[in-house]
């Protein structure tokens, strides 16, 4: 809704939520903020939302509390390694920053992690990404909807759309729980309500599937991670970073079966708990403050659509899996200028939901179309 007012000279928008501005998953998420991809498709609206964090709060004119403080994926095996030095040096080409720290820099870089030998999951190093970082989740939902509606932009709390209106194969409207609203173009951003409201719309069933991600933060203490730090290997997946306030905020892999509840179950809350004592037993001791859970939209290959539908006059933004806040002034700013000019930017062309149709995947993990495995 910003970018469409501000870039396109749009006014008569309305932003509908069911509940509060803020209280979905853009609210929900570990804050992280990062452009380490390697595909095209996904490189360059990654890379494009991260300059763009770069001036967000000038832009907004409101602190949005973005930190440049690095991110920093470990590295456990010589093939381990390997895989991500070419994942890394694609990025490169790409004109993304990245470089390879070896076991001595990276103890220099973060010297509490677990650098025992005898680990389980003994360190060998790690690569980096030095623009990459963390915001504030609430300032960024702020400072978005302050300045949406200081260029006119209706937002509307507490508004439940209920049904489409449609007339001749084209939306013309919705049904909310205050009243109809009529417009001739509809954006549908709903993270992992999406199934649902694209079946109401006429749809049909969407190549996506809805799963829940767990997220902790602990007890605020003083200042003890200036970076992110993250790994996914064979045994597990696990990232943290520490918020202004003190608290270590961390989070691992999904629940792995679909659901809609915003709360997880205790076998995730413990595999993250150890993947944190594996990496950082100096954490043994601070009391998790407290968890909670976003509904994820999770797709077939783990990357997201910003594009038109088959249904005239409707537009989709979903799919975001572990992506969407890192995202969220990219993936706006191109959903601004599919909407506003009926066609896709050169940067989310590949952004589709008829890839799949056409043999394109663009799957990071390389796991396959296996919405839980991204």
């Amino acid at each position: 809704a910003y970018y469409l007012a501000k870039n396109h000279n749009i006014k008569n928008i309305a932003v509908l939520e069911k509940n509060w501005i803020g209280g979905g998953n853009s609210g929900r998420n570990t804050t992280i903020v990062r452009s380490n991809y390697f595909i095209e498709g996904n490189t360059a609206l990654y890379e494009h939302s991260l300059k763009l964090w770069e001036t967000l709060s000038i832009d907004l004119n409101y602190n949005v509390m973005f930190s440049q403080r690095g991110h920093l994926n470990l590295v456990f095996s010589p093939s381990h390694r390997d895989s991500l030095m070419r994942k890394y040096n694609i990025m490169r080409l790409n004109g993304i920053d990245a470089e390879y720290l070896n076991l001595s820099q990276v103890k220099k870089f973060v010297p509490h992690l677990n650098f025992s030998t005898d680990n389980r999951i003994p360190i060998l190093g790690g690569f980096l990404q030095k623009r990459a970082g963390t915001a504030r989740h609430d300032a960024v939902n702020w400072g978005f909807a302050r300045a949406a509606s200081n260029l006119g932009v209706d937002i509307v709390q507490n508004c439940e759309v209920t049904k489409f209106l449609k007339e001749k194969g084209k939306v013309i409207g919705v049904e909310t729980t205050l009243g109809k609203i009529m417009s001739k173009k509809i954006g549908l951003a709903v993270a992992g309500s999406t199934s649902v409201l694209a079946k109401a719309a006429g749809l049909g069933k969407l190549p996506i599937e809805s799963h829940k991600l767990q997220a902790f933060v602990s007890e605020p203490i003083k200042p003890f991670l200036d970076t992110v730090v993250v790994y996914g290997y064979n045994h597990g997946h696990f990232y943290i970073s520490q918020s202004d306030k003190g608290g270590m905020v961390f989070g691992g892999n999904l629940d792995g079966y679909n659901s809609y509840a915003q709360k997880g179950n205790l076998p995730t809350y413990t595999d993250v708990m150890s993947a944190a004592m594996a990496i950082m037993p100096s954490l043994g001791r601070i009391k998790v403050l407290r968890q909670w859970s976003g509904i994820m939209d999770m797709s077939m290959d783990g990357s997201p659509f910003i594009c038109k539908t088959k249904i005239p006059g409707l537009y989709l933004n979903a799919g975001w899996c572990y992506g969407g806040f890192k995202a969220i002034p990219g993936s706006g700013w191109c959903f601004a200028y599919t909407i506003a000019n009926d066609k896709p930017h050169k940067i989310n062309k590949l952004l589709n939901l008829d890839r799949y149709e056409k043999g394109i995947h663009i799957d990071e993990s390389g796991n396959g179309p296996f919405p839980k495995a991204h």
